[in-house]
């Protein structure tokens, strides 16, 4: 059986169109870095020894590298073969399996760069005074009375 699976961050992002391919369709619509998705979780219950597994990319299915080559290992034990679209990996063929774990590692690195990049921005907004976070509170002069009251 062919089995899709997507995971797509926003409500407002589009899933690719795997009707043509697929007979079966397994969508996540959250923002997770790691594996605990409900129709991924799903997936991997219902898929089976001789299914393939179609994936849009390798950076929509899992963020770090570990948890790749752990869901690898899964289908792997199971008889399942993995095809990712956007990069053009088969991992039923052993270069196959080494470019998907190529791939897996530059997409954390890029997910690390992002971040460190998002962080070194928060800092220099903090140097040049920008407050985040919410607006303080300015608690009225007889406050105390009132509560008193």
């Amino acid at each position: 059986m062919k089995i899709g699976y997507i995971r797509v961050s926003s409500k407002d992002q589009k899933e690719e169109d795997f009707e043509d391919i697929v007979d079966k369709m397994y969508i996540d619509k959250t923002s997770r870095k790691d594996t605990n998705r409900p129709c991924l979780q799903e997936m991997l219950s219902f898929i089976r020894e001789g299914d393939v597994l179609y994936i849009e990319s390798i950076s929509r299915s899992a963020r770090n590298t570990r948890d790749f080559l752990e869901l690898m290992d899964t289908f792997k034990s199971k008889g399942v073969g993995v095809i990712c679209l956007k990069e053009p990996i088969d991992t039923t063929t052993p270069s196959g399996r080494m470019m998907a774990t190529v791939f897996a590692s530059m997409y954390e690195m890029e997910r690390e760069n992002i971040m460190q990049r998002q962080r070194e921005g928060i800092d220099v907004a903090k140097q040049r005074g920008v407050k985040f976070g919410r607006p303080k509170t300015k608690i009225p002069k007889d406050f105390e009375k009132t509560i008193k009251r």
